[in-house]
């Protein structure tokens, strides 16, 4: 049941990868946003019967599939830069939240790690999105930010260990992450 879920919510976010880049009439926009909204309580509808955070996921997802399908009908209503990156973000927020979502379920340094690996690639999604128009400098402080957020889960991993094997596996983040 949960994958049918996962599964309708990347649906969702796909829905309109068919007509990417090609503006569609002011009648289509408003059918199509129609059937989003329609979708979205569909989909909230299919959380009722869940419970504890198997509902709170499926709202999340229900949520972040909606988010990504009105960005997505904008950027196609509109075509622009400004538009595609909407969608971008929209696409790296739904997908942190639901990660950060997921992460509840567990406990202690699982639980940690996952929400340092969520933030590493939420920061990596949210730096490719402004990317695509920024400057020398904003690539880089982009580069930096991936790093930082990777270095920053790498290290929470060696936190489940101790002695030596912790004392290397913080050696061997900074290394890799070039923080010597």
């Amino acid at each position: 049941m949960k994958q049918t879920f996962i599964t309708l919510a990347v649906a969702a976010c796909c829905a309109f990868a068919g007509t990417a880049g090609a503006a569609i009439s002011k009648d289509e926009y408003k059918t199509q946003k129609d059937r989003i909204e329609a979708d979205f309580k569909a989909a909230k509808d299919r959380c009722g019967p869940l419970k504890d955070n198997a509902q709170d996921i499926c709202k999340v997802e229900a949520k972040g599939a909606h988010k990504v399908a009105k960005a997505d009908l904008e950027a196609q209503y509109k075509p622009s830069p400004s538009h595609d990156q909407k969608l971008r973000m929209a696409k790296a927020d739904a997908a942190y939240e639901l990660a950060k979502e997921k992460c509840d379920d567990m406990t202690g340094n699982a639980k940690d790690v996952c929400k340092k690996d969520a933030k590493a690639a939420f920061v990596s999604a949210k730096a490719d999105a402004k990317v695509s128009k920024a400057t020398t400098e904003e690539r880089k402080e982009a580069r930096d930010d991936k790093t930082d957020a990777q270095y920053a889960a790498a290290k929470e991993r060696c936190d489940a260990m101790s002695g030596n094997s912790k004392d290397a596996c913080v050696t061997d983040a900074k290394k890799k992450f070039g923080k010597m």
